[in-house]
């Protein structure tokens, strides 16, 4: 199992180092109703995470991915398969990253948090973990992870847990954090969503860069 959770833990940092989802999860804190449309999104997030990471190893099992000697043929070719779909994600984040000095222009759905309820906040923390092609990537290679190893059915559970905290972790600190002092966190989090703005596509870029050679390297060593 600890070889599982080993593997994983480049996938769920993927996630948790997602630019847009943290920068989102600011501009819904510093928003007028900004407990109950980050409490949505959180939910949302976590509920994402879970559901796609769960429905992929379910899919990996059904497919035979693993048995007694480790991950099957098929798994390593999958995992090289994603590899080489990172990577292409993070030439295309590199090229689209801005100018040094400019701001990346942001997503125009984000100039709507303003009014969102818990219920669209839910809505859209679901969307970004699940539907979001580069987080819904790392699903499809944490559940091929799992779905491959030898490990019982609890011990799968765990990994998904693990995996689940790790990857919401950077949506889930800021919202505690506000909950717990929220006029101190009203500075560093506009300090925060600043530098992401203009740094989003190049730690997007490395990032990808990092995890698409991880997968490859894991999906020859099992060939």
């Amino acid at each position: 199992m600890g070889a599982v959770i080993g593997d994983l833990l480049p996938l769920a940092l993927g996630i948790a180092i997602s630019p847009i989802p943290i920068i989102a999860t600011i501009l819904m804190l510093l928003a007028p109703r900004a407990g109950g449309a980050s409490a949505g999104f959180l939910l949302g997030w976590v509920g994402g995470i879970v559901i796609a990471t769960t429905l992929f190893i379910v899919l990996a099992g059904g497919a035979d991915l693993g048995g007694d000697d480790g991950p099957s043929v098929a798994a390593s070719w999958i995992k090289i398969g994603l590899g080489v779909l990172l990577l292409l994600l993070a030439a295309r984040q590199w090229r689209a990253r801005p100018a040094s000095g400019e701001v990346a222009e942001l997503p125009g759905w984000m100039s709507a948090i303003d009014s969102f309820t818990v219920v669209k906040g839910l809505g859209l923390g679901f969307v970004l973990s699940a539907v979001n092609p580069k987080n819904l990537l790392m699903a499809v290679a944490a559940g091929a992870t799992i779905g491959s190893g030898d490990i019982s059915v609890g011990e799968e559970a765990v990994a998904v847990a693990v995996f689940t905290v790790i990857a919401a972790s950077t949506v889930a600190t800021p919202v505690l954090a506000y909950l717990v002092a929220r006029d101190r966190m009203r500075h560093p989090l506009d300090l925060l969503k600043g530098w992401l703005q203009v740094n989003n596509g190049t730690v997007m870029g490395v990032l990808l860069v990092v995890i698409g050679f991880v997968l490859i390297g894991k999906g020859v060593g099992g060939l």
